[in-house]
C-alpha cells in the first residue's frame, strides 16, 4: 500500500489561509494600486491598513482623486476646501469618479454601492462618506447647494448687509463665498483712499453663515423648525484676523458647530482668501427660538383627456 506523503505543515494549512497573502505580499500589492499616487498616500494607506485610525482617510482620499485630476488643477488640492467642487472646480466626470471609488474600494478593502455615490459633490462629502462607511455610522445627508437667490429667500439678514453670495450646507457645517466688490457703502469711510474690509464684518459673514447653517443645517425636533426672527448674536471669543482684505479678494467662510442645545448654538468659524488665513473665530454663539413647521399638503389632481388638472380646494366657511 502506497504511502501518503507528507509536503510538510504548509500543505496541511486550510485553503483559505494557506492563499492568505502575507504582509509583505499585501504591502506590495498596495503599492502596485498606489504607484502613480505620492508616497505620502501610500504612506497613509499603509498606516490605515495597519491601525484602522481614520485620521488617515483624508491623505488617502485627496492623494487617490489627485492621481486621477488633470496636472494644471492639482494644485487646487494641496491645502483644499471641503466646498472644493469634484465636477465644477476638478474637472472630474462620472467616468473618472468611478475610477476613483474603484481604487478607494481596493485600497479600504470595502465596498460602495454606485447608488450612494449621486449625492457626492464636494470634497467634503467625499471625506464624510468614507469615514462614514469605515466607522459604520450612518450616511450623511447629501449637502445642499445655495445660490445667492435661494440664501436671500431664506436668510433674514438682507442686502445691502448680506455678505454670502453662494454656500453650500450639510449636517457637519456650511461653506461660503463673497467677493468684496468694492462697491460696499462702508468702504467709502474704511479708510480714506484705502478700501479695507472692516474686521467686524468678516466676523459678521461668519455670524451670517451660522445663522444660515441654523435655518438648512436641520435641527432634529419633529415638527419645528427655527424660527428666523428668534436668531440674535450673543457673544464671540478667541476671534483673530491674519489678513487684510481687500476689493477683489474671495472670501472663503466655513462654520462648524461645536454645542446646539436650545436656546443657544455655539459654531467655530474661519475665512480664508485663496490659501491664507484671513480671519477665525473659536466660538461664536447665538440665540434662536423654534417655530411649529408648517405642512403644505400637496395639491390633489384629477387627469382629464390625458392632462392634470387642479381639483378645487375645499374653503372652511
Amino acid at each position: 500500500m502506497a504511502q501518503a506523503i507528507d509536503d510538510g505543515p504548509e500543505a496541511r494549512k486550510p485553503l483559505n489561509e494557506a492563499a492568505r497573502p502575507t504582509a509583505q505580499e499585501e504591502d506590495a500589492l498596495l503599492r502596485e494600486s498606489l504607484k502613480r499616487c505620492s508616497a505620502s498616500t501610500f504612506e497613509a494607506a499603509s498606516q490605515f491598513r495597519k491601525t484602522k485610525n481614520t485620521e488617515h482617510l483624508p491623505a488617502i482620499i485627496l492623494g487617490i482623486i489627485e492621481r486621477f485630476v488633470e496636472p494644471d488643477l492639482r494644485a487646487k488640492l494641496r491645502d483644499p476646501d471641503d466646498d472644493l467642487r469634484l465636477i465644477e472646480d476638478l474637472g472630474i466626470d462620472s467616468l473618472t469618479m468611478m475610477e476613483i471609488v474603484i481604487l478607494v474600494e481596493e485600497v479600504l478593502q470595502m465596498s460602495i454601492n454606485n447608488e450612494e455615490l449621486r449625492h457626492l459633490r464636494t470634497i467634503g462629502d467625499v471625506k464624510q462618506f468614507i469615514e462614514c462607511k469605515v466607522r459604520g455610522l450612518p450616511l450623511p445627508k447629501p449637502t445642499k447647494f445655495l445660490p445667492i437667490e435661494q440664501i436671500a429667500v431664506i436668510m433674514p439678514i438682507q442686502p445691502p448687509f448680506l455678505f454670502l453670495s453662494e454656500a453650500s450646507v450639510n449636517s457637519h457645517g456650511a461653506n461660503a463665498k463673497y467677493k468684496i466688490s468694492g462697491q460696499e457703502f462702508f468702504l467709502q469711510g474704511h479708510f480714506k483712499d484705502n478700501p479695507v474690509l472692516p474686521a467686524s464684518i468678516m466676523l459678521e459673514a461668519i455670524g451670517q453663515l451660522a445663522v444660515l447653517f441654523l435655518l438648512e443645517g436641520g435641527i432634529c425636533e419633529p415638527g419645528k423648525v427655527v424660527d428666523p426672527k428668534t436668531i440674535f448674536f450673543t457673544s464671540c471669543e478667541g476671534v483673530r484676523c491674519h489678513r487684510i482684505c481687500r476689493p477683489g479678494d474671495v472670501l472663503s467662510i466655513s462654520v462648524k458647530p461645536k454645542r446646539m442645545k436650545m436656546p443657544l448654538a455655539t459654531f467655530e468659524g474661519a475665512i480664508r482668501v485663496g490659501q491664507e488665513k484671513a480671519a477665525m473665530a473659536e466660538e461664536i454663539t447665538l440665540t434662536f427660538g423654534l417655530a411649529d413647521a408648517v405642512v403644505v399638503e400637496p395639491a390633489k389632481v384629477a387627469v382629464v383627456n390625458n392632462e392634470p388638472v387642479p381639483l378645487p380646494t375645499a374653503i372652511s366657511a
